[in-house]
């Protein structure tokens, strides 16, 4: 299942980049990550993840949560929500 995750930086996105470029991603194994983006301003960051256990966000978020708030939302992609829609 894929995720978009909307993190919200507490500090400003510095302290975020500096701990990710020391110690990576510290995903959980099984929890991958796809691609993000970030808002112009520099508040926000948005990444597809994609795991088949939903739980692993606890683990992952605790290591991030001192710096960042979250929020996980299921998503589908177009020709699924498509097919839902329309059958």
């Amino acid at each position: 299942m894929r995720y978009m995750v909307v993190e919200r930086f507490v500090h400003g996105p510095r302290p975020v980049y500096e701990r990710a470029e020391r110690e990576g991603r510290m995903l959980p194994e099984g929890l991958t990550y796809v691609d993000s983006w970030i808002d112009e301003r520099l508040d926000r960051c948005f990444q597809l993840m994609e795991t088949d256990d939903p739980s692993l966000f606890d683990a992952w978020i605790a290591r991030w949560d001192d710096l960042a708030e979250f929020e996980v939302v299921p998503v589908l992609d177009s020709a699924e929500a498509a097919a839902r829609a329309l059958g």
